[in-house]
C-alpha cells in the first residue's frame, strides 16, 4: 500500500479497526465481522521490583468457525491473553471485541453476561464442582442462564461423549479422561459461539489426551464453534487452522 494512503488518518484508522476504505477515504464496514478481534492489547502489572509487561501490543482477528492455537514458551503470555479474550481479566491497554462488542470495556456483570450467552471453557484442571454429579455439573451453566429444562440436553451431550451410564457419578469417581469428557460436555451444552480451551490435555496421558483431542474437534465441528486454545502440544496445535505464537508478550507468528 502506498505511503500516502497510510498517512491518511481515515485510512489508517480503518485498517486498525478492521474496516475497508473506498477511494474517497470513507470507511466502509466489511461484510463479515470477525467473531473475535484483539486490538493493540497490552497487560502490565506492578511488582515490588517494578513494572512487568506481560503482553505488548498484541493484535489479530479470528473468523467465525475458525480454530486457532496459541503457542509459545512458558511465561510468553499465552494464558494471560486467553483470560483477556474471555473477559476474565481487563487489559491495561487495547481492547477485545466479540461479535463487534467491546467486552474489555464492560464491567464484570457485563462480561459475565457475554460469557454466559456466547462463551464456553475447557481447563487443564477440569474445574468440575466436586459436590455435583456429572449430570449436575453439565446442567449447571444451563441453569445459571435460566433454562427451564436443563436435564434433557445435559443427558444428551453426556451420552454423546460416552458417559451416558455415568450420570450420577461424582468427579472423584471418574478417571481424568472421564472428568475431561464431562468438562467438554459442560462447555458445549450451551452451544457457545466461541470456545476457549486452556491446555485441555495437559493433565492426561498421551493415549487419553489423543482421545480427548478427537472428541474436542468432533464436538467443535458438529456445533460450528469458533475454537481458541492454548497448548504446548504440537499435535494438538497442528489440528487447528491457524497458529499464533507469542514470545515475551509479543505476537511473532499469526
Amino acid at each position: 500500500m502506498a505511503a500516502s494512503h497510510l498517512a491518511d488518518p481515515i485510512m489508517a484508522d480503518s485498517i486498525a479497526k478492521g474496516v475497508d476504505a473506498d477511494a474517497s477515504g470513507h470507511a466502509a464496514v466489511r461484510a463479515a465481522t470477525p467473531t473475535l478481534q484483539v486490538e493493540r492489547l497490552g497487560k502490565t502489572v506492578v511488582l515490588p521490583s517494578g513494572e512487568l509487561t506481560i503482553l505488548d501490543g498484541v493484535g489479530f482477528s479470528i473468523a467465525k468457525g475458525d480454530s486457532v492455537a496459541i503457542v509459545g514458551a512458558s511465561g510468553s503470555g499465552k494464558s494471560t491473553l486467553l483470560s483477556l479474550m474471555a473477559g476474565l481479566d481487563s487489559p491495561s491497554s487495547g481492547r477485545v471485541l466479540l461479535d463487534g462488542e467491546a467486552i474489555s470495556a464492560l464491567d464484570e456483570d457485563g462480561r459475565a453476561r457475554v460469557r454466559s450467552e456466547k462463551v464456553g471453557f475447557v481447563f487443564q484442571s477440569f474445574q468440575l464442582l466436586p459436590s455435583l454429579t456429572a449430570l449436575e455439573n453439565v446442567m449447571l451453566p444451563l441453569e445459571l442462564r435460566g433454562d427451564r429444562d436443563a436435564r434433557v440436553p445435559a443427558q444428551a451431550i453426556l451420552a454423546k461423549v460416552g458417559l451416558g451410564q455415568r450420570l450420577d457419578h461424582y468427579p472423584r469417581q471418574l478417571s481424568g479422561g472421564e472428568q475431561q469428557r464431562v468438562a467438554l460436555a459442560r462447555a458445549f451444552v450451551t452451544r457457545p459461539s466461541l470456545l476457549f480451551a486452556d491446555e485441555p490435555t495437559g493433565n492426561l496421558d498421551t493415549h487419553t489426551g489423543q482421545a480427548i483431542i478427537e472428541l474436542l474437534f468432533e464436538l467443535n465441528a458438529d456445533a460450528g464453534t469458533t475454537l481458541v486454545l492454548v497448548t504446548h502440544d504440537d499435535h494438538l496445535a497442528a489440528r487447528c487452522h491457524r497458529r499464533l505464537r507469542l514470545d515475551s508478550g509479543r505476537l511473532v507468528q499469526g
